[in-house]
């Protein structure tokens, strides 16, 4: 994923020799043209369809082995390893309050007004989701203040919620629950393999709520969204809501 290149530029300026980039997908999920640049900027192997499985070494690294997607093996001589992929939300302090999870983003499941199951609490952000840019995550902040000043003037709580849950090859879906009072907002979605045209079809019980062709690409670790005009579609009192790529 992109923050990989960040990295490597960080350790080529302190002077560092890097082995190679590692990815268990087929190809980087930068944008074409900068995963090209790096290459050529730096002349580092760019591992594809390969899983580090094990830090080899007595005392201190020595290197690392590989397994690649069709069974084999290769071993990688190192003295450092950066994982710079696979993020969890900064969910520390929503686990010891018991706050129920989302089995997706394993950060706190959350409405639209970013309200968890925990009355009074609310969750934005890094928290909810790993690895989002800032500006995602202050756009976050600043919807979830006015539900924050409603509830401070209110007292209002939802009693009940309606789940959202993804299906493969999508990761997860935030906000990932559905109360009557949401406002209409957009959704982030993660998808764990490359779609180029990809379809998005919600429904519930088997009833069509929406279906839309997102303008770009899915793509590992790149968020895209979808708007949610369709929400109000959603019977408040039925199953879960469910969100495909077709």
């Amino acid at each position: 994923e992109p923050v990989s290149f960040t990295a490597l530029d960080t350790l080529r300026r302190a002077g560092v020799s890097v082995a190679a980039l590692v990815t268990e997908h087929p190809r980087h999920q930068a944008r074409p043209a900068r995963a090209l640049d790096a290459r050529l900027r730096h002349g580092v192997p760019l591992l594809t369809d390969a899983t580090v499985v094990e830090l080899v070494g007595r005392g201190r690294l020595s290197g690392v082995a590989l397994r690649h997607r069709d069974g084999r093996t290769a071993h990688v001589a190192c003295d450092t390893v950066v994982f710079t992929g696979d993020f969890v939300p900064d969910h520390e302090l929503a686990r010891r309050a018991g706050l129920l999870l989302d089995p997706g983003t394993r950060g706190p499941a959350v409405d639209g007004a970013f309200r968890t199951d925990g009355r009074g609490v609310f969750a934005v952000g890094n928290v909810l989701h790993a690895a989002e840019p800032a500006r995602a995550v202050a756009r976050e902040g600043t919807l979830a203040a006015e539900a924050v000043r409603r509830y401070l003037s209110d007292g209002d709580w939802p009693s009940a919620s309606v789940r959202l849950r993804v299906t493969a090859p999508l990761a997860w879906i935030a906000p990932n629950r559905l109360t009557p009072d949401d406002p209409t907002g957009a959704f982030t979605l993660r998808t764990t393999e490359f779609v180029a045209r990809p379809t998005l079809v919600i429904t519930q019980d088997g009833r069509i709520l929406h279906r839309t062709r997102p303008r770009s690409p899915a793509v590992p670790n790149r968020p895209f969204r979808v708007a949610g005009e369709w929400t109000g579609r959603v019977d408040t009192e039925g199953g879960a809501v469910r969100i495909a790529l077709g």
